[in-house]
């Protein structure tokens, strides 16, 4: 391995101000060396631990409860000898004593879940239904994981310590290099209830199915003991869960069987392998012409579905998954499932057919059936273009209680039609808007970090961000008249705010995941698409960093130093200045000077002053005193009158024109040239003063109005301000009948300016709004009539059925 050199960290500024906004990440970035180097690519030793699963586990419907057994596989192909192995345990967050749960702040910012605030002046505190639903939850359930047994493949017990959400086990004897181990695990938790809890899976009740006690959907995700990740950079990746940023976790094979009841329905990660024993032949006639169909073909109906969920079944049945290379694994399971499917032909050789599925009960109405399958194409058939061909066999979108969650192979969707009175199902836009953009994200996560494998909890934007520009590019080719976000303009509120972090700031300490991590990232990569480097050179680089990290582990600077290294450009500038601090664009535009290129001739020039100086404003007092009719003394007595009466202080001397003659005598032939053409041509010249006040170096980008109606766009590189970045003059020269009326900057809004209105020269009349408003009466105690309303009848349950 390469030794790490000295940083250029003792590079210090101490004479003035001057800050180098464009001083390169050397010191900042990792030392290349045999595992990432300098290029940003897996280096010749890289690395990376494989861990296979073989689990049984059973669904105890009734009792919403996970009994499991599983045999893990850890294969160490690190260069290091492993004493111990740490086993992720994310359910053990759920219970009241965890980090999570202590260290959760009441009406603090950034906490996950049901809100809740402090009181504030007179304001009472707020305790949402939420905040209050859960907690009796908690107190109601006991959650976590009860782990029975940890022993090696001989039967022997395996010295074990549970440390909040993690668990490391002892090893009989060290695990060397090349070596693997394999012991097994039983376990079994209560299953949370996501509404309650506001977790990334759990069950959701129907109390209102037709079936006695009513329904359930289960989505099962971090369900089961799995490996914590061992890198190059890091070692073990042992963080408590504390219900922010997700894993890195190892890939490797999986065999799992679910047992579940009979009238089950199941979503998983994997190929089905034994369609047989679970699916009725009807179904799997279905399912095998919906690998050419055009449209999505119905393995189960909704009508079937609705069907299904009435009666309920005491009888099992297990559905058998297998998966290859995957760094994780979830499922879904319920009588309510409707269920229909697509093929994909994606081409290529590798992974030709993709089977794009969607499970959802009856309460996804017409909106799941029109737009979830066809969302799931849709992102593969974009985001193949900038990354990889969809790397699985079976791609799938599940309606359930969580909002929007990713697997291998599997998402977890959560948007609802609405049922009337009429027994029709509606949504809105905003809706509509929420399947196709969540089934967009959610399965483009399936590309990062499923398959790019990247650290979530300590780099949150590197799949969250990556994924949210992709999501954005894959919403505009789907209908640009649907507001997607992730625009320039859609950042700026929060870059400028006092709850911004850096971007390269760890999950857990994040303010606000959601424009930290989503958003401002985002919209950096748009910026450096359409704006920076253009979609060429964007377009290949980005590509070149999905290829070359396809089932790897990057890093930032991996990243970083893909996208310099494979578009030719110089980005530490930018990198620094989106990802390392919390500066913001605004670049302001203050004044515009219009300039003559003076001639040196005395006859001209000063002649020009002479006029400049006639169109100035008169004296005020002059004014008035002519209009009084007050005569001037040198008017009133002649022979006061002299030499200076007959000519002003602009009357050339030949004093004057022979130092003129002599200017261009001493001119080098080819200054005369020069400076001759210049006179004759009498071009305007133009100086743009800008002052950056934002912090944050971007291009200059201007529309330039001329006084003939003309426009013309001007984009000036970052770069100019490599030497002032407080502030920087730009000089324009046009054409003498091209006369600069007025300058914007950023007329597309595309480099997210934080301050739009500065970017005009001259000002302008800023437009907004006013509303009319009627004055509320006052509401405290002591302003109720309880004269009158203590007359009020209570009203009966029928009453009140009625109002409604």
């Amino acid at each position: 391995m390469l030794i790490s050199l000295p940083t250029t960290a003792a590079i210090k500024q101490t004479k003035g101000d001057f800050e180098d906004k464009f001083r390169q990440l050397d010191e900042v970035l990792p030392t290349p060396n045999v595992y990432r180097n300098a290029a940003g690519e897996p280096g010749h030793q890289y690395w990376q631990q494989q861990v296979d699963y073989d689990i049984d586990v059973k669904l105890l419907e009734d009792k919403r409860r996970i009994e499991a057994s599983e045999t893990i596989t850890y294969h160490n192909n690190a260069p290091d000898t492993l004493k111990y192995l740490w086993i992720q345990l994310d359910q053990n967050k759920f219970r009241d004593d965890s980090m999570s749960a202590l260290t959760t702040t009441f009406g603090g910012i950034g906490n996950r879940g049901p809100g809740t605030q402090a009181a504030d002046g007179d304001k009472p505190a707020k305790l949402s239904m939420g905040a209050l639903r859960r907690q009796q939850f908690v107190d109601d359930n006991e959650l976590g994981y009860t782990i029975s047994r940890v022993e090696d493949k001989a039967g022997n017990d395996l010295r074990h310590t549970i440390v909040g959400t993690l668990m490391r086990v002892d090893l009989a004897k060290p695990l060397k290099p090349g070596g693997k181990v394999t012991f097994d695990i039983d376990f079994a938790f209560n299953i949370v209830e996501e509404d309650a809890v506001s977790a990334r899976a759990g069950y959701e009740h129907f109390p209102d199915d037709e079936r006695e006690g009513g329904n359930d959907i289960f989505l099962l995700a971090q369900w089961f003991p799995r490996l914590a990740a061992y890198t190059d950079y890091e070692a073990w990746t042992n963080k408590e869960f504390i219900g922010r940023g997700e894993f890195t976790l190892e890939f490797g094979n999986y065999e799992v069987d679910i047992t579940v009841p009979a009238d089950h329905i199941v979503s998983s990660t994997g190929v089905l392998q034994n369609p047989k024993d679970v699916l009725t032949k009807t179904q799997r006639d279905r399912l095998k012409k919906a690998e050419k169909a055009d449209r999505i073909v119905f393995i189960v109906s909704p009508e079937e579905a609705i069907e299904n969920e009435k009666e309920g079944t005491t009888k099992l049945k297990t559905w058998k998954f297998k998966a290859e290379n995957v760094r994780d694994f979830a499922w879904a399971s319920s009588r309510k499932f409707a269920w229909d499917a697509r093929g994909y032909q994606q081409g290529g050789d590798t992974q030709p057919l993709v089977m794009a599925m969607s499970f959802y009960p009856k309460e996804g109405g017409e909106l799941w059936q029109k737009y979830s399958t066809e969302s799931i194409i849709h992102t593969m058939d974009v985001y193949s273009r900038f990354s990889f061909d969809y790397p699985y066999p079976v791609a799938q979108s599940v309606n359930g209680p969580v909002g929007g969650m990713e697997y291998p192979m599997i998402t977890f969707n959560g948007p609802r039609t609405e049922l009337r009175d009429d027994g029709s199902r509606t949504y809105s836009l905003a809706e509509k808007r929420f399947l196709i953009g969540v089934v967009i994200h959610e399965v483009g996560h399936i590309y990062f970090p499923m398959t790019v494998n990247s650290d979530e909890r300590q780099w949150t934007w590197m799949d969250e961000g990556l994924n949210s520009f992709l999501d954005g590019v894959a919403g505009r080719e789907w209908d640009p008249t649907i507001p997607w976000g992730v625009e320039p303009r859609d950042i700026t509120g929060y870059m400028k705010s006092q709850t911004q972090v850096p971007i390269m700031t760890q999950s857990d300490s994040v303010l606000r995941l959601g424009p930290n991590a989503y958003t401002k990232p985002a919209v950096a990569l748009n910026i450096l698409r359409e704006t920076i480097l253009g979609r060429e050179l964007f377009d290949f680089a980005f590509k070149e960093y999905a290829q070359r990290w396809m089932f790897k582990r990057p890093t930032p600077s991996d990243f970083f130093r893909t996208m310099e290294e494979a578009s030719g450009v110089d980005l530490d500038w930018f990198w620094r200045g989106w990802f390392y601090t919390t500066d913001h664009v605004d670049i302001s535009l203050d004044s515009v000077y219009k300039l003559r290129l003076d001639t040196e001739d005395p006859d001209i020039d000063f002649a020009r002053e002479r006029e400049a100086e006639m169109e100035k404003p008169k004296s005020l007092t002059d004014i008035r005193n002519k209009e009084e009719g007050k005569k001037l003394w040198v008017d009133r007595f002649e022979d006061i009158s002299d030499f200076y009466d007959e000519n002003d202080r602009y009357t050339v001397t030949n004093k004057e024109r022979n130092k003129y003659k002599k200017f261009l005598k001493d001119l080098e032939p080819w200054e005369r040239k020069a400076f001759e053409r210049a006179v004759k041509e009498d071009k305007n010249y133009y100086v743009l003063d800008f002052s950056n006040k934002g912090g944050l170096v971007m291009p200059i980008i201007l529309e330039l109005t001329f006084e003939d109606g003309t426009k013309e766009e001007m984009r000036i590189p970052a770069e100019i301000w490599r030497r002032t970045p407080k502030a920087v003059s730009k000089l324009i020269v046009t054409d003498k009948d091209k006369e600069l009326v007025s300058v914007t900057v950023d007329p597309h809004w595309e480099t997210a300016d934080v301050d739009v209105e500065n970017n005009h020269y001259p000002r302008r009349i800023i437009p907004s709004r006013i509303e009319a408003y009627k004055n509320k009466p006052r509401n405290t105690y002591e302003y109720r009539d309880l004269m009158h309303d203590s007359k009020t009848e209570l009203k009966t349950d029928d009453e009140d059925k009625d109002d409604e």
